[in-house]
C-alpha cells in the first residue's frame, strides 16, 4: 500500500499544560465513565508496551511495533488524526538517515504550522500496512513521551486497526468480511478532510461532527460548539484555563468545560471534559465553521477493545 501523496500534512498529537491548581477533574468514558488525569511525560516501567488504557492515574495511548528500512521494530504512537508518519531525530540518526537537502515540509498541528525537515523512507511496515518511498518529517516534541515517532494512519483505505487494552495488543490488518466484531457496539463513520474518520454526535441538543483521534490525549472542541452549547445554557464558565501543546512549537489557550452527555451512534458517553479553543487544526480540516469535536484518548482509552475499520468506515467498541 502506498500513501496518497496529495494528503495535507497534519498531526493532531497534543498534550495539555494546566495553569493554576493541579487538574483532577473527571473525564468521560464510553459507558464506563472512567476518570483521566494528565498523562505522565515518561512511560512508567509497568505501563503496557502497546495498548495502554486510560486509568485513574494516566491517559492511555496506542503504540505499534514498526519496521523501517528492514530495521526495528520501533515503537511509534498510532495517530488516526495524522496524515504522515514522523520520526524523532534520534530514530532518524539510528537509521542513518539525513534530512533531504533543500526540502522542508509544512507541518500542520493542533496549535499551528511550521516547516520541518524530512527524510526518505524506502519501506515502512506495521502489520499488514506497508508504505514505500515516502517522506517522513523529523519532529522533536515532548508529545511522543519516549516513543520513536508517530505512525500516521489517516487516509488508510483497506486496513483495520484492532486495539485490545486488556491484553496489551494492537493489530493492523486488512479488513475482511469475516472479521470478528461480534458483541461489539458498531458506530458508522464517514470520511472528511485527509481521510479522517468522523462520526455524527449529539451533545446537549447540539449536533456535532466528531473526529476519531488516537493521537490526542484530550478531547478538544471548537468555539462554534462551545458557543452553541452556551446559547442553550448547557455549559457554564470554564473550570480551568489550559495551554495546549502540539507537534509544532506554537501553543494555544483553551477553556476546560464539562459538557452534557454525548451520544454517538448507539454509544452514550458521560462525564466528559472538553478543552475548547480556536485551534489551528480545525481550520486545516475546514471544520471551523460548524460544531466539531476531536475525540481523544481520555475517552477512547476507557474501553476494553477498540476497532477502527477504514474499508467499512466503521468504529467498534467493547465497553
Amino acid at each position: 500500500m502506498r500513501k496518497n501523496p496529495k494528503l495535507p500534512l497534519f498531526l493532531t498529537t497534543a498534550i495539555l499544560g494546566f495553569c493554576g491548581a493541579a487538574f483532577a477533574a473527571q473525564s468521560g468514558g464510553i459507558v464506563s465513565g472512567l476518570s483521566a488525569p494528565p498523562v505522565p511525560r515518561i512511560r512508567p516501567p509497568d505501563e503496557p508496551l502497546f495498548a495502554s488504557p486510560t486509568r485513574l492515574d494516566r491517559i492511555g495511548r496506542i503504540v505499534a511495533p514498526v519496521m523501517i528500512n528492514g530495521q526495528g521494530p520501533f515503537r511509534l504512537v498510532v495517530d488516526t488524526g495524522a496524515s504522515h508518519t514522523t520520526l524523532s531525530p534520534e530514530l532518524a540518526a539510528r537509521l542513518g538517515l539525513a534530512p533531504k537537502e533543500n526540502v522542508v515540509l509544512m507541518l500542520n498541528g493542533v496549535t499551528g504550522a511550521e516547516p520541518v525537515p524530512a527524510v526518505r523512507l524506502a519501506r515502512l511496515q506495521a502489520g499488514d500496512l506497508i508504505v514505500e518511498d515516502v517522506d517522513a518529517p523529523i519532529v522533536q516534541t515532548s508529545v511522543m513521551a519516549g516513543a520513536d515517532g508517530i505512525l500516521g494512519v489517516a487516509g488508510l483505505q483497506r486496513e483495520r486497526i484492532t486495539v485490545d487494552f486488556q491484553r496489551d495488543r494492537i493489530t493492523i490488518s486488512r479488513s475482511h468480511s469475516n472479521d470478528n466484531s461480534s458483541g461489539m457496539l458498531r458506530i458508522q463513520a464517514t470520511r472528511v478532510a485527509g481521510g479522517l474518520l468522523m462520526v455524527e454526535t449529539r451533545i446537549g441538543g447540539v449536533k456535532a461532527r466528531t473526529v476519531i483521534d488516537t493521537g490526542a490525549e484530550r478531547t478538544l472542541g471548537n468555539v462554534v460548539l462551545r458557543d452553541q452549547l452556551r446559547l442553550r445554557k448547557r455549559i457554564g464558565e470554564a473550570q480551568e484555563v489550559t495551554t495546549v501543546f502540539g507537534t509544532t512549537s506554537e501553543v494555544s489557550a483553551g477553556e476546560l468545560l464539562h459538557i452534557p452527555t454525548m451520544v454517538l451512534g448507539g454509544a452514550t458517553i458521560n462525564q466528559v471534559n472538553v478543552v475548547f479553543g480556536d485551534f489551528h487544526i480545525f481550520k486545516v480540516w475546514e471544520l471551523d465553521k460548524e460544531p466539531t469535536l476531536l475525540l481523544g484518548m481520555d475517552v477512547l482509552g476507557t474501553v476494553r477493545q477498540l476497532i477502527i475499520d477504514y474499508r467499512r468506515r466503521e468504529v467498534y467498541v467493547r465497553a
